[in-house]
This record gives structure tokens, C-alpha cells and sequence, in this order.
């Protein structure tokens, strides 16, 4: 115990938070020049909708169980943290244990893939069931070129859940970048993709070089490849299943919601889904380095304090952790609201990417942004639930979740005809259900000190609602201005969030905020 605190008190984790958001920034900076590629030789067409529909799986099994922060991620941290120290070298039982947690996977993901390899076109049929059949034959083809990254999505997982063990942030944090320089470079040189064939198989092969580029670290550090299915009375494998399963299904669950998102898209305009994949790829470039940058260093602190029932020291780290992401995100929603358009035009709007897609992902995109807060917060109060070896709490909230997302999607389009804006107004209703329900069941495991986080957030989202307001005025007074269109929306972008940053941060400095004590130090020195 004396050395996990050691750790905290020495700054480790804000070292580690300043070392992975500038990776995270780089990767997504990628990741961003990627989307604009895609959009500038596909635009929201019917070749980038097929590609899309086709992505949501392998996305679901490299990005959302296998990425960091996904179920393999968090089970190899929350199991293997509790088994090594962050600096020692795995003996044969921690090897023997890797080795069994990477052989049940292979079998089973290998399974998987060769099944989405041969059922494609009825599984595309299910999920673009109001889809066209041009959309769903090419959308069938896509999917059996990217069938195998089903496969390498959690062997990814587990590796970067032992790098993240191991205090070895860039690699699984810089990786992601890998898939992206892939597309790009294949996209480019292609240069008349029509089909969009060029994409599917770029994207399989940047998945491929993910794992190429984690395996050599591991072994490095002492992870030896050899096989083994020891899985009778093997206590903690069956502590990496108890906390795994509940985890890939609450994440399944999430992707059913998608499918649900996917199937009420099919409905609108041609193009609707390429811009709420759009909408959510902006929507994560800020957000998932904020995320990423604090939670991938917490988490294996909280399984270590978890095992050392150290709830007070808990407390502490989940208020400052939450507390900093509420300061960060605040403004993020600020700038989204009042610059979204402008942005999207200055980014995007170029080659098939025209006016009328600006305005699509920019209206999916301000509807979105009202997810960020409790998004933040869940994904947080999850790690908790996640280090005492509890998942199955968040798989039955996200469970009954699904209902009340058919119903939500079903009102805001087809009701209340909000179209693309209603897909993602519904997901932020679902992500407050599922923050609010998360945070009031957490008090079984553990009381969380929820006065002081809020009583601070208030104040922080007291200061936005006035630098919201006060930017509102500040566009009105550019929108009056006359110059070049790219050159308006650059000077206004770049103004607005110095003038808005800067309000924001003083008034929060006025409201005696120690984040903005902390933020202002540091910009000093």
C-alpha cells in the first residue's frame, strides 16, 4: 500500500495524464487527417454509408472491447495489476495465466471472424434491413474484407491492458495511429476508389500492424508465447471471466444500440449515417484524449487500492479525476455549440465532402455534445465498478437501456421528425441514464464523496453557461464581418476559443477553482 501511494503523492499520475494526452493528440491528429481523406474521396455517399454499416463490428471488436478502455483492456489491468508491480518482470505463473487469457481469446475471436466471413450478407441484410440492395450487397463486401480484425481486436486488447500494467503508455496509446497512416497512404494512392474496396482492405491491414507493433515490447518486458487452455480451477482466469464477460456484454449491448442508430438512419436521407460516424469521430477526437489521458493511469491505481481496501485514497483520486475532466470538458461543449459549423467547413468540406454534408454532421454533432459531461463521468465511475471486479452492474444498466433507446430514437425521428440530430439527441438522454444509474448504484460497493464533486461542478458549469452566453454575442459580431471563407472561419475558430478559454478560466479563477489555480501555475512556469 505504502508504495501505490507512493505513487500518487510523487505526481505520477499527472506525468503519466501530460505523456499520454500528448501521444493520444498525435494518434488522433492521425486519426483526424484519416477522416478528412475518407471524406474528401467519399464525402456521405452511398460508398462511405456501405463502409461504415460494414465497420460497426470490426469496430465493436478492435476499438470498443480490444481498445483501451475496453473489456480485454480493463480485465488485464484490473486482474494482472493485482498480480505485479508495475516495474517487475512476469514470473512463469503470470506468464502461464497470459498465456491461457491469449489462447481462449484467439479461439474464440478466430471463431467469431470466420463466421462474419461467411454469414456477411445476412448479417448486413439484418443490420440495413431498410437499406437498399446496392447498399447492402457492397456493404456485405466490405465487411468480408474486414472480417479478420475481429480477430486481432482482442489480442489487442490484451496487450495493451499489460503494456498499461507495466507503466508502457505510448505504445497502446500511439498504435491506433498505425491503422490510420495505413488508410491514408492506400486511400491516397488508390486515388479512384469507386468501391470503396481499397478502404476495407487498408483498414484489415492497419489492424494487423497494431499487433506487429505491441508484440515486440511484451516480449521485451518477459511475455513468452505458449499456448495452453489451463482453465479448470485456474482461480485467476476465472477472476479475468467474471470481470470479461459482464464487460463484452455491456459492450455488445452498447453496439446493439448502434444497430439500433443504424437501422432508424437507413431510413433517412442517403448519407444520414456517414454523418453521425462523422459527428461521433469529431465528437471523440477531444473527448477521447481527455478521457484516455487520465483514466488509462487511474485505473490500474484504483485495482490496486481496490485490493488494498483503501477506499478513502479511492475517493479522493475519483473526485480529482472527475473533477478535472468537468473543468476540460465544459468548454469542449461550449466550442462545439457555438463553432461546429465553421469548423466542419474549414476541415471537411472539400473534394465529395460538400456544403450539404457540413451541415449534417455539424446538426449530429451539437446534439451529440450534451453526451460529453456524463460521459466523462460513466466512463470514470465504471473503472470503479471495474477495479472491485464488479461488471455485471454496468452490463444490466446498459441492458435496460436498450428499450429506452428504440423508444427515444422512434419519438425524436419518426415523431418528432428530428432526423439525424434525433439519433444523436437520443444517445445523450441514454448516456445520462446510464452516468446517473451508474453513480447511485456505485454505494453498494463503496460511498463516494459526491457532495464536494458536485458542489464544485456547479460553479465550473455556472462559469460555461456565462462564457456560452458571452460567445454567442462574440460569433454574432464575426458573422457581421466580410473576408475570404476559409480565412473568416479560421480567424473566427482560432478568436472565439481564445477570447471564450480565456473568460472561461477567469471566471472560474474567480469562483476559487483549483483547477484553474493549477492550470494557470502551469501555463506560468
Amino acid at each position: 500500500m505504502n508504495q501505490t501511494k507512493e505513487n500518487i503523492s510523487d505526481g505520477g499520475i499527472l506525468k503519466a495524464a501530460w505523456l499520454i494526452a500528448l501521444v493520444t493528440v498525435a494518434s488522433k491528429l492521425i486519426g483526424f487527417v484519416r477522416d478528412m481523406v475518407v471524406a474528401n474521396f467519399y464525402g456521405a455517399t452511398l460508398v462511405s454509408d456501405a463502409y461504415f454499416y460494414a465497420l460497426q463490428i470490426p469496430s465493436l471488436a478492435i476499438i470498443i472491447l480490444g481498445g483501451v478502455g475496453g473489456p480485454f483492456h480493463s480485465a488485464a489491468v484490473a486482474v494482472f495489476s493485482k498480480l505485479i508491480g508495475a516495474e517487475a518482470k512476469p514470473d512463469e505463473q503470470v506468464n502461464k495465466l497470459y498465456n491461457t487469457f491469449l489462447t481462449v481469446s484467439f479461439l474464440f475471436f478466430a471463431l467469431c471472424a470466420v463466421l462474419g466471413f461467411f454469414f456477411a450478407d445476412k448479417i448486413m441484410g439484418l443490420i440495413i434491413s431498410a437499406g437498399t440492395p446496392e447498399l447492402v450487397s457492397l456493404a456485405s463486401l466490405h465487411f468480408k474484407i474486414m472480417s479478420p480484425i475481429i480477430l486481432i481486436g482482442g489480442i489487442i486488447g490484451i496487450y495493451y491492458g499489460l503494456l498499461i500494467v507495466h507503466k508502457k503508455y505510448i505504445l497502446p496509446n500511439l498504435s491506433p495511429m498505425i491503422l490510420s497512416l495505413v488508410v491514408i497512404i492506400s486511400v491516397s494512392l488508390a486515388n479512384n476508389d469507386k468501391s470503396g474496396l481499397v478502404l476495407a482492405g487498408a483498414t484489415t491491414i492497419g489492424a494487423l500492424c497494431q499487433i506487429l507493433l505491441q508484440f515486440p515490447k511484451l516480449r521485451q518486458i518477459g511475455y513468452r508465447i505458449k499456448p495452453n487452455l489451463d482453465i479448470k480451477n485456474n482461480i485467476q482466469f476465472k477472476n479475468i471471466c467474471e470481470l470479461l464477460f459482464p464487460a463484452i456484454l455491456s459492450s455488445t449491448v452498447g453496439q446493439i444500440s448502434i444497430y439500433i442508430d443504424m437501422f432508424f438512419a437507413s431510413n433517412l436521407v442517403l448519407g444520414a449515417w456517414t454523418a453521425v460516424v462523422f459527428a461521433n469521430r469529431i465528437f471523440q477526437f477531444p473527448v477521447g484524449i481527455l478521457v484516455t489521458a487520465f483514466l488509462v493511469p487511474l485505473f490500474p491505481i484504483f485495482s490496486r487500492l481496490a485490493g488494498e481496501n483503501d477506499e478513502n485514497a479511492i475517493r479522493t483520486y475519483f473526485n480529482k479525476g472527475v473533477g478535472v475532466l468537468f473543468f476540460a470538458a465544459i468548454p469542449m461543449i461550449i466550442f462545439i455549440l457555438l463553432l461546429a459549423q465553421d469548423g466542419i467547413s474549414l476541415v471537411f468540406e472539400r473534394g465529395a465532402f460538400n456544403s450539404n454534408a457540413v451541415v449534417m454532421v455539424s446538426e449530429a454533432l451539437c446534439f451529440l455534445s450534451f453526451s460529453i459531461l456524463p460521459y466523462v463521468f460513466r466512463d470514470s465511475i465504471t473503472r470503479v465498478y471495474y477495479a472491485f471486479n464488479d461488471s455485471r452492474t454496468p452490463f444490466i444498466i446498459a441492458t435496460s437501456s436498450i428499450l429506452l433507446k428504440a423508444f427515444l430514437n422512434w419519438l425524436l425521428i419518426i415523431k418528432l421528425n428530428m432526423g439525424i440530430a434525433g439519433i444523436t439527441l437520443s444517445t445523450s438522454f441514454i448516456t445520462l441514464f446510464n452516468a446517473t444509474i451508474l453513480g447511485l448504484f456505485i454505494n453498494k460497493i463503496i460511498k463516494l464523496d459526491y457532495k464536494s464533486l458536485f458542489k464544485n461542478f456547479f460553479k465550473m458549469l455556472s462559469a460555461g453557461i456565462i462564457t456560452f452566453v458571452l460567445g454567442w454575442f462574440i460569433c454574432a459580431a464575426f458573422n457581421s464581418l466580410t473576408l475570404p471563407k476559409y480565412i473568416f472561419e479560421l480567424v473566427k475558430i482560432i478568436s472565439v476559443i481564445c477570447v471564450c478559454g480565456t473568460i472561461y478560466v477567469c471566471l472560474n479563477l474567480i469562483f476559487k477553482m483549483e483547477y484553474a489555480k493549477e492550470l494557470t501555475s502551469r501555463l506560468k512556469r
